[in-house]
């Protein structure tokens, strides 16, 4: 027995090694060997290397297996367009096609040599030998099977060599995004550290009832968030595999369940699901005082329409901070300058409406449809604003998940500009009972 050339896991040479056993104590061979295909680096050339023999070690192999021109004999067999393991064996002496010989007597040797082939592929010899008598058609189509089953093995081991190369490299590429993003959260971290502080000093000095008072403190919110999420994020990356750990088919397929398994979009707001009253005369006033200023940038005229002492609603309230900023942010970018946006509020029996409304480019019929899809932006694809096509999505999840729902209409019938129909978005949720 014999293993060489180290081109085929040992999973694959135990098969061979049952193969030519099968070979020899069923079909009476004297002794078989398996040659394996190998590309030659920077060529598209092939090289045949003897991968395993028995019950002979290779270099007791007879003299005659020498007189064949291996290389020579897969070039001829391979300059197929089309190549069969089930119809094409080869007498060693001749290298023709072998038909069940006539006998001739016992002392007469034949070596039979059938090609490794799957899927018009290539990838190997079965050579086998025996002496007492010749192979007849029964016979020589067992040995096919046999050599269709190695082929087959193989074909399964290269592919399977081929998706760990491409697990090894997919974990290279990881790797280095994991390094490259550690390194951009450590270097967020210190402007950011100075902006809170600049926040908190503004705040310090101005008097409370200045105007810029608000400013500096939604300065200050933003820039918790946005700490929040860095945090957030850093942790979720210092949780994925590294280079340490081995990468395989196997652990691969337990990463994705256990990825399956985990709660979609970590960066939300933590406890969506838990249901609370929601006081949104104050959510709402800080919503207005840190979008106002953006507005106001924009040359858009910003309206909050909202009556005092609003009941509150069933829902959470980083969720539904999430959900209006995205929605006005939407407003203020697809509404163009001197345009105007409406804060108001619709009360229906036991439901509260959360409208923005705003006189902006609008939204197509044909992307109502696809329009909280993650990533789909429609046709805005095609203009210059910027954007991911997640806000919409993501505010739909997580009003979805506060029991409520989310309501677009298109035009809004606000401005008669046939090019600026407007959008109307409502934010539905059920209002609390009162205790």
């Amino acid at each position: 027995m014999s293993h060489s050339h180290n081109i085929a896991s040992s999973e694959f040479a135990d098969l061979c090694q049952s193969q030519i056993k099968l070979l020899n104590k069923g079909l009476g061979a004297m002794w078989g060997a398996i040659y394996l295909t190998r590309e030659v680096a920077q060529s598209q050339e092939k090289q045949l290397l003897l991968f395993t023999t028995y019950p002979l070690p290779s270099s007791e192999l007879p003299s005659q297996i020498t007189e064949i021109d291996l290389p020579k004999f897969l070039q001829q067999i391979t300059s197929h367009s089309k190549i069969n393991s089930r119809n094409l064996a080869v007498d060693s002496k001749t290298n023709k096609n072998l038909t069940v010989p006539k006998i001739q007597g016992d002392s007469v040797t034949k070596e039979l040599i059938l090609p490794l082939v799957h899927r018009d592929k290539m990838m190997g010899l079965l050579i086998s030998k025996r002496k007492d008598r010749y192979w007849n058609q029964q016979e020589l189509e067992q040995a096919k099977t046999i050599a269709q089953t190695l082929a087959i093995a193989r074909f399964i081991e290269q592919q399977s060599q081929w998706y760990q190369k491409q697990l090894r490299i997919q974990q290279s590429i990881n790797n280095w995004q994991q390094e490259q993003l550690g390194t951009l959260l450590h270097q967020l971290r210190n402007p950011l550290t100075a902006l809170r502080t600049f926040s908190k000093l503004l705040i310090k000095r101005l008097l409370s009832d200045e105007r810029n008072q608000s400013i500096a403190q939604n300065i200050l919110q933003q820039s918790d968030r946005l700490s929040q999420l860095i945090d957030k994020f850093a942790a979720e990356v210092e949780e994925q595999p590294t280079a340490s750990h081995s990468l395989t088919l196997s652990t691969t397929s337990v990463r994705l369940s256990e990825a399956e398994n985990k709660p979609h979009n970590f960066l939300l707001p933590e406890n969506t699901e838990k249901i609370e009253k929601v006081d949104i005369n104050n959510l709402l006033e800080t919503l207005v005082n840190t979008v106002s200023a953006i507005a106001k940038a924009q040359k858009i005229n910003l309206i909050a329409d909202i009556p005092a002492n609003l009941p509150p609603v069933k829902g959470n309230l980083s969720a539904l901070a999430e959900v209006l900023h995205n929605l006005l942010d939407n407003a203020v970018k697809y509404t163009p300058e001197k345009g105007q946006i409406t804060i108001r509020i619709i009360d229906e029996d036991d439901l509260l409406g959360i409208a923005i409304e705003d006189s902006g480019y609008g939204i197509p019929e044909a992307d109502k449809a696809h329009l909280f899809e993650r990533h789909f932006r429609g046709i805005q694809a095609a203009g210059d604003i910027p954007g991911t096509g997640l806000g919409l999505a993501i505010a739909k999840q997580l009003v979805e998940q506060m029991e409520g729902k989310i309501e677009v209409i298109s035009p809004n019938n606000i401005s008669n500009n046939s090019e600026l129909p407007g959008t109307i978005f409502i934010v539905w949720l059920s209002v609390a009972p009162i205790d």
